[in-house]
C-alpha cells in the first residue's frame, strides 16, 4: 500500500479552524471538450458571489485531484501531470476568513493560516478586477518533493535550473485544468502574478518552497445595461 509522504510545512494554523471535508466530486457538463476549448478564456471581472461547496470540490478535483489510486511508479495519479509524478505543486485556497491547503488524497481543505490572504494572492498592478472574488488559488512549489520524488530519479531533478523549468510547467498544467473546468460550468478564471514574498511570510513556508502564481475563480460579473460590467 502506498503511503503518503509526511508534510514538512510549519503553518500558523488558527486554533479554531477545522478541516473542510469536500463532497465527492460530481463533475457534470453538457458541453463537449471542443466547445470548452472554444470557450476557454481569461475573465478578470469576477463577482463576490460565493461558490457552493460542491462547485469548489469539483474545481479542486479538476485542478489536481486524485483520479486513480495507482499511477506512475505506484503513486496515486492526479488530473495534472508532474515531473516523475513528484506532485510538487501545492494548491493553497484563499477564502474570506481562512486560507487552506488542498489535500488531494483525502479530498479536503486543511487549515493553513487564519485571515484573508486574497489581496496578497494577486500582484500589484494587476488591476482591480476580481478584487472581491470568493476564491483565489496560490500555487506553491515544494522543491523537496521534486528532488526526492518516489518516482524516476532523473539527475536533473536536483539541478535548480531544471527544477525551475519543471515546476513552472507543472503549475501551468494545473492552471490549464482550472481554466477548462471554469469554461465547462460557466465560471470565470484568471491566472496572474501574486505577492510572493508577502505570501511566503504569511504561509510560513520553508526555504525550499516557492510561491509561484495565483489564480482567481468565481462567477462572472453581470453586465449592466450598455455592456459595462
Amino acid at each position: 500500500m502506498t503511503q503518503k509522504r509526511p508534510s514538512k510545512r510549519r503553518p500558523g494554523i488558527s486554533r479554531d479552524a477545522q478541516p473542510i471535508e469536500l463532497p465527492k466530486p460530481a463533475l457534470k457538463s453538457s458541453r463537449s471538450l471542443a466547445t470548452v476549448l472554444q470557450l476557454r478564456k481569461t475573465i478578470r471581472e469576477i463577482s463576490d458571489k460565493k461558490l457552493p461547496l460542491q462547485v469548489l470540490s469539483d474545481l479542486l478535483w479538476a485542478a489536481c485531484g486524485v483520479n486513480r489510486k495507482k499511477g506512475p511508479f505506484g503513486i496515486p495519479g492526479r488530473t495534472a501531470a508532474s515531473a516523475s509524478n513528484s506532485q510538487e505543486i501545492d494548491v493553497y485556497v484563499a477564502l474570506q476568513d481562512e486560507t487552506y491547503l488542498y489535500d488531494p488524497f483525502d479530498h479536503r481543505l486543511v487549515p493553513a493560516v487564519a485571515g484573508d490572504l486574497r489581496s496578497l494572492a494577486i500582484g500589484r498592478g494587476q488591476g482591480s478586477g476580481g478584487a472581491k472574488a470568493p476564491v483565489r488559488f496560490i500555487y506553491v512549489a515544494d522543491i523537496d518533493k521534486l528532488a526526492h520524488t518516489a518516482g524516476y530519479q532523473e539527475p536533473g531533478l536536483r539541478d535548480p535550473d531544471v527544477q525551475r523549468s519543471y515546476y513552472f510547467v507543472d503549475t501551468g498544467l494545473i492552471a490549464a485544468n482550472v481554466y477548462l473546468f471554469a469554461a465547462s460550468v460557466g465560471l470565470a478564471a484568471w491566472f496572474h502574478n501574486c505577492d510572493r514574498s508577502g505570501l511566503a511570510a504569511k504561509l510560513n513556508l520553508r526555504d525550499d518552497q516557492r510561491v509561484l502564481f495565483g489564480q482567481t475563480i468565481g462567477y462572472p460579473m453581470k453586465k449592466r445595461r450598455g455592456g459595462t460590467p
